[in-house]
């Protein structure tokens, strides 16, 4: 059956990669927030995610559903600054909201598509569009607008959410770089990336002290029907997170599934003010989330205006990142 050609198929498979994305991460949002009212080990929690992916993804490759499921060692060894970069993240993202709130934790954390634009220029991808670097210098500065109008200050907590925003920016560059370069699908760096996670994880819940009683905690919480369908729910979105982020960097890239996370994290607050409350209105805020939803629509408009204009290729995206 002949396949549309990349000029017709490319620019839908970047815009339903984006949307999948976008919206599997705020459902996650959501759903993790829900799990951890019951269960407050979010490290243990992230491990059983990861343990889930891993085993997954195994089990479709030996029922041939997938082509990922053993592991090669010089991949494996292209691919652990991803796992350690991923990892490192989510763990200083985790240490930056015991000092930060969470609206200023969410505006600190937007201002990763900037960092990754400032790391493209470092790593010799070329100077983007105007209206690209426009929209996203737009988007960062709808951030800064938005934190002035919920201003609080934690020394500690801002150092944290700093570093995770570089480590963020770290790992999807380099995502984007092993999905074109390597030609690896998102499912294989999902595998790599949910199985070398585990030493380094395993090691945290030692360290931190969630293990043995997160493991305890969570016998203790299975008798709750409940509980167990948002630990499921928690697991399987785990996994679509993942999948759909890796998707979205190597079909798109790097910047635009930060940007698309910067739009989630727009949705995200709002539907936390309607659905939680507790939350006050200030002018400031509504207009730094007008500003920086504008930044990232024009950003979504400029990409799909240039993916779509972009000359007809011999293989199509899809094909090109196939082993």
């Amino acid at each position: 059956m002949e396949n549309r050609s990349d000029s017709e198929m490319s620019p839908y498979l970047s815009l339903s990669a984006a949307l999948s994305y976008g919206i599997s991460s705020m459902a996650m949002v959501f759903i993790n927030k829900a799990i951890l009212i019951q269960y407050a080990h979010s490290m243990t929690l992230l491990t059983l995610q990861q343990l889930a992916t891993s085993l997954l993804i195994n089990l479709g490759q030996r029922m041939g559903y997938t082509k990922s499921g053993s592991l090669d060692m010089l991949t494996a060894r292209k691919l652990l600054p991803i796992s350690l970069f991923y990892n490192a993240n989510v763990a200083f993202a985790l240490a930056s909201l015991k000092g930060v709130n969470i609206p200023m934790y969410i505006a600190i954390k937007r201002l990763t598509p900037l960092a990754v634009l400032v790391a493209g220029l470092f790593s010799g991808k070329g100077r983007p569009t105007t209206q690209v670097s426009l929209s996203v210098l737009l988007t960062a500065a709808g951030v800064i607008i938005a934190a002035l109008g919920d201003f609080s200050f934690d020394l500690f907590g801002y150092g944290m959410a700093l570093t995770s925003v570089f480590f963020q920016t770290m790992y999807l560059v380099l995502v984007e770089k092993s999905g074109a370069e390597d030609g690896l699908s998102s499912v294989e760096i999902m595998f790599y990336n949910s199985t070398l996670s585990l030493p380094f994880l395993l090691f945290l819940i030692i360290a931190t002290g969630e293990f043995p009683n997160s493991i305890s905690l969570l016998f203790a919480k299975s008798n709750s029907l409940y509980f167990l369908v948002i630990l499921i729910l928690s697991l399987v979105m785990g996994i679509v997170l993942n999948f759909t982020m890796f998707l979205c960097t190597i079909v798109n890239s790097a910047l635009t599934t930060t940007i698309v996370g910067v739009l989630k994290g727009v949705g995200s607050t709002t539907l936390g003010f309607v659905l939680l409350g507790g939350v006050q209105v200030h002018a400031l805020n509504v207009t730094g989330l007008v500003i920086n939803t504008a930044g990232g629509v024009w950003y979504s408009y400029a990409k799909y205006r240039q993916k779509k204009n972009k000359p007809i290729k011999l293989m199509s995206d899809i094909e090109a990142h196939r082993k």
